[in-house]
């Protein structure tokens, strides 16, 4: 009866959460003449679902499509960043003993004290000094590494047995060699963990990329649909059917890889 019990709780709590996005479906899948008809619950559901939203917003918007060719290019080389730089950055902090080691990565931890929007300034003036405004590059660089990153890959190293490294030490490899040949294979969970975090932070990105970008054809999603919603007004279908388009590969992306997610957030909960 616990079990039952919790059970449905979890799945009342699940539907209570997906509301907003299946209500957001179901706007989407709706005729003109049912998005503004709420007499009842059942007019929530529609009543002769139809594609025709999905159609016409690629039709009517165009560079849609650019929209999201953007994105992608931003989110596969922001996590290539990402991943690399903060798998590199943890390790020492957590497998090389060296003076001040605690006291470097208490410093980087005190960063994310420190709101996004306090390093929009430096980051705009970095970005105008090495004249990469208005580039999709300038979109990726602030993002490339993150306190959060190279604390959850420190924390996925430091539960690694000593022994492991020990052995690759007396078959002859070096710092890199353990790196790239034992120490990420080991932390593939805490990797697919980040991979998953930064690219939903990337897809999602919005304030930097309205920021330091001037052309619209370089506009990620998210900020393309800002545009969508102007273009189109109060057609809520059109918009609706917008941002459904645009939440799907986050979607796919976390089902697939949920199972890695669980690990990784986990990892280093017992030693």
């Amino acid at each position: 009866m616990r079990k039952a019990l919790t059970y449905l709780l979890m799945i009342m709590l699940a539907v209570v959460l997906m509301g907003p996005f299946i209500w957001l479906t179901f706007t989407a899948l709706k005729s003109g003449q049912d998005v503004f008809r709420l007499e009842s619950i059942k007019d929530i559901f529609p009543t002769s679902p139809t594609l025709k939203n999905f159609k016409e917003v690629m039709i009517q918007m165009p560079q849609l499509p650019r929209f999201f060719l953007n994105t992608i290019i931003i989110v596969v080389v922001g996590i290539f960043l990402q991943l690399l730089l903060c798998s590199l950055t943890a390790y020492p902090l957590a497998r090389i003993d060296f003076p001040g080691k605690n006291l470097i990565f208490a410093v980087i931890l005190s960063a994310m004290m420190l709101p996004a929007q306090a390093n929009m300034i430096v980051n705009f003036i970095t970005i105008r000094k090495l004249g990469l405004y208005n580039t999709l590059i300038a979109v990726i660089l602030p993002g490339a590494v993150t306190v959060f990153g190279i604390f959850l890959m420190r924390q996925a190293y430091i539960v690694i047995p000593k022994e492991v490294e020990d052995a690759a030490r007396i078959d002859g490899c070096g710092e890199f060699t353990i790196w790239y040949r034992i120490m990420l294979p080991l932390t593939r969970p805490a990797l697919a963990t980040l991979a998953i975090f930064s690219f939903v932070a990337f897809w999602n990105t919005f304030m930097w990329p309205l920021v330091i970008l001037r052309s619209k054809e370089l506009y990620p999603l998210a900020v393309g649909l800002t545009y969508l919603m102007n273009t189109f007004d109060t057609n809520f279908r059109l918009v609706a059917a917008g941002s459904v388009l645009s939440m799907i590969p986050v979607i796919i992306v976390f089902i697939l890889m949920q199972k890695q997610f669980v690990k990784g957030i986990t990892a280093g909960a017992v030693k």
